[in-house]
């Protein structure tokens, strides 16, 4: 894979420091992205610090298992949510981002999951056991998505009709922008009812 630019947007967002909420990207999507941006926007309006990752994936990313994924993110997670100091308080991942999920059940850190890889046995057990408040969002279109698995967990499920990995329609961008609009919602309760918690 080729080297790329470092990145110089802006990572960070200042609120509350004593809660602070880490943005994980998908493999393709990163935190400049609809869902991850009226995620922080969420986040931010309820004042809370922003931590967004930008993945710069591995070099030999093609060859990795499954298993050196999964290893590969909660690595990348677990040293971002060191870094805050215990002031990390909720996960906020795309797709990739989801395999750090045995990190939020192990830390009990809540999280909000759009589009998580449901059909992996190691997401779907860490989601089973994880304790703190968790969102889960994904659509009825995504081979990744798992009505059953999601519901089994015990968590905060919403699934979008007809929508895709991505969270939208194909070739139906208004439908499209009407999901987002349901995720930022959904988003903006669930982020609500942490500070009520």
């Amino acid at each position: 894979m080729a080297a790329s630019a470092p990145l110089t947007l802006p990572t960070r967002y200042d609120g509350d420091p004593d809660r602070v909420a880490l943005v994980l990207p998908g493999g393709g999507y990163s935190p400049a992205r609809p869902l991850l941006h009226f995620a922080r926007a969420v986040l931010l309006r309820h004042g809370w610090t922003v931590q967004e990752l930008w993945w710069q994936l591995p070099a030999e990313s093609t060859d990795l298992a499954m298993e050196e994924w999964i290893a590969w993110v909660e690595r990348q997670a677990a040293e971002a949510v060191d870094a805050e100091r215990g002031a990390c308080r909720l996960l906020v991942g795309k797709s990739l981002g989801s395999f750090a999920c045995g990190l939020a059940a192990d830390r009990e850190l809540a999280a909000a999951w759009l589009t998580p890889i449901l059909t992996l046995d190691q997401v779907a057990h860490a989601l089973g056991r994880a304790q703190a408040p968790t969102l889960l969002v994904g659509g009825s279109a995504d081979r990744r998505w798992d009505r059953r698995i999601a519901d089994s967990t015990g968590h905060e499920v919403l699934e979008l009709p007809g929508a895709d990995h991505g969270l939208e329609r194909d070739e139906d961008p208004v439908g499209s922008v009407d999901i987002l609009r349901q995720v930022v919602e959904r988003l903006d309760r669930f982020v609500g009812s942490l500070a009520d918690g």
